[in-house]
């Protein structure tokens, strides 16, 4: 069992880019975050039998986080 963090970018035109920041180039749209969810599964899918054929290692977010810091550019 793997996990991932999942981050979900609105778009201009509507719906979300949904990012796998761990596993780059991971990414999908989706018209809604529950869409998304589900869409970004198969994107995984796909990556990781990639991965797994060229015999690369598998990062996953088990024990990472993410916070965020407010810049005030002055």
């Amino acid at each position: 069992m793997y996990t991932f963090h999942l981050l979900f970018r609105p778009e201009p035109e509507g719906g979300y880019t949904v990012l796998v920041p761990s596993l780059p180039g991971c990414l999908t749209w989706a018209e809604s975050i529950e869409d998304g969810k589900e869409l970004i599964k198969e994107a995984i899918h796909v990556y990781l039998e990639s991965v797994e054929k060229h015999s690369e290692k598998i990062h996953d977010d088990t024990e990472s986080f993410y916070t965020s810091v407010n810049y005030d550019h002055v």
